[in-house]
């Protein structure tokens, strides 16, 4: 285990800064504007989001590489009735998972990926035609030309793979960095 992934696993020990609890606007407002389907929550953590999709009738499949972070969503959907599959595994290699989804949901876990190109392809191999990603994670600014997040290297490789974007809001976390909601379209 390299020592970003030790990082997580620690984290999750207590309850992880990035972990709110809350189901952000921005999902709210798909789910309003898209009928239920079946979803894939990419870096799922404790499983908010899987839970709001569920009681939203969607079939959701939850998948973060951090064992405490499934048995939290595993708790904390056990009373869902809609079907709720959550693993312990490596967004970049799914291949123990079927699609189609029409939703891939990930909020915050692409932008801190090493190896994108594996991740896209395995979003393009689950995504169903004219499916919707929908993407939150921090932007890297033009001045840091290395590091974790969102480039625009990293959206033209996004693009190039296939996937249209239709939407981009820009904002901040926690005030200074830079971060933004996507939509795209396969």
């Amino acid at each position: 285990m390299n020592l970003h992934r030790l990082r997580f696993w620690w984290m999750y020990l207590r309850r992880p800064p990035w972990d709110s609890g809350v189901t952000p606007p921005e999902l709210y407002d798909f789910i309003a504007t898209h009928p239920a389907g079946r979803a894939i929550d990419l870096g799922c953590g404790t499983g908010t989001n899987v839970l709001t999709l569920a009681q939203h009738g969607w079939q959701v499949t939850g998948v973060d590489f951090v064992p405490r972070a499934i048995s939290l969503a595993r708790h904390k959907t056990k009373n869902v009735k809609n079907k709720i599959d959550l693993r312990v595994g490596d967004v970049t290699d799914l291949h123990d998972i079927t699609g189609p989804f029409d939703l891939a949901l990930d909020i915050g876990c692409f932008h801190g990926l090493e190896n994108k190109s594996k991740y896209l392809d395995e979003l393009n191999r689950l995504l169903a035609p004219g499916g919707h990603w929908l993407l939150y994670g921090f932007v890297r600014p033009a001045s840091q030309p290395s590091g974790r997040g969102l480039d625009a290297a990293t959206l033209d490789l996004i693009q190039a793979r296939g996937f249209s974007l239709l939407s981009r809001t820009d904002g901040f976390e926690r005030g200074d960095r830079s971060s933004a909601w996507f939509l795209f379209q396969k």
